[in-house]
């Protein structure tokens, strides 16, 4: 099954007891509009989740801008959200799809494949004509029951581990301004953590939608032989389009750092470079 599900693939499934559609649009700048969109319109049946407020752990000292929560909460939301296990899932924001991969990235790390992100968002949905919904949605509960795949993570010691390695390749999904420092954006510590390659999340995508697999394949290509790669961004947002991206080439689907740089600079031993 493709990772990637188009908006016509999608209205073939409306009305499928099984499927379940989660609506992930959010907005860094405003925490509320993601909410607030759904509420005006949405896909029907489909539930909102909210990256600061559902899909994203208590706040602490470690753990980046949005820590990724401990696996029985994760558990209860996407429980609550009527995901269980003989649901197939969709998921969408309002268009490149970096909200929707970091979902497709959750549930696959909870050991959960039967999901995927629509291909365009919302922004396709709508200009294609298909139907819209302003009803709110409040799924049957389902029992969700993790199976963690730890190996999908890489934790910030193992990136340090990494520093120097040429085996591993250490691919930041950020803007060329924030890799090279010269935006400081979310975070108070400007650059990047050294030796990484910089490949923005806004290369994967062309008019809302994902590049097709081959091209994908050419972008990724020199990560293609490589032992191990592992993505990050600011927050473990952006780097999971890019850890999407790959997979549906047909690479090998990195790891995700997933506190990414709001993590690693809260570490004071934490190297950083810039340019």
């Amino acid at each position: 099954m493709s990772n990637l599900l188009s908006v016509q693939e999608l209205r073939d499934l409306l009305g499928d007891p099984r499927l379940s559609v989660i609506d992930a649009r959010y907005d860094l700048n405003d925490p509320q509009a993601g909410r607030e969109a759904w509420l005006t319109s949405h896909i029907p049946g489909s539930v909102h989740l909210d990256l600061s407020r559902d899909l994203s752990g208590p706040a602490g000292q470690h753990g980046g801008r949005h820590p990724l929560p401990e696996p029985d909460s994760l558990a209860r939301t996407f429980g609550a959200a009527g995901i269980g296990p003989d649901s197939r899932v969709v998921v969408y924001d309002s268009d490149t799809g970096m909200f929707a991969a970091r979902v497709w990235w959750m549930l696959r790390y909870m050991g959960f494949d039967a999901v995927q992100v629509l291909d365009g968002g919302f922004r396709a949905w709508q200009e294609s004509g298909a139907p819209l919904s302003r009803e709110g949605q409040t799924p049957d509960a389902a029992a969700f029951v993790p199976d963690v795949r730890l190996e999908l993570l890489a934790s910030r010691d193992e990136v340090m581990a990494a520093l120097g390695n040429d085996a591993v390749r250490l691919l930041d999904a950020r803007t060329p301004e924030r890799f090279r420092g010269e935006v400081a954006a979310f975070d108070p510590v400007v650059g990047h953590i050294p030796g990484a390659v910089n490949r923005p999340y806004t290369d994967n995508v062309r008019d809302g939608r994902m590049l097709p697999r081959s091209e994908l394949r050419e972008l990724h290509a020199d990560s293609a032989g490589l032992p191990e790669v592992i993505a990050y961004c600011g927050s473990g947002v952006s780097a999971a389009l890019a850890v999407l991206a790959m997979t549906e080439a047909g690479l090998a689907m990195p790891r995700l750092y997933a506190g990414s740089w709001s993590d690693w600079i809260t570490f004071e031993d934490a190297p950083t470079a810039t340019g």
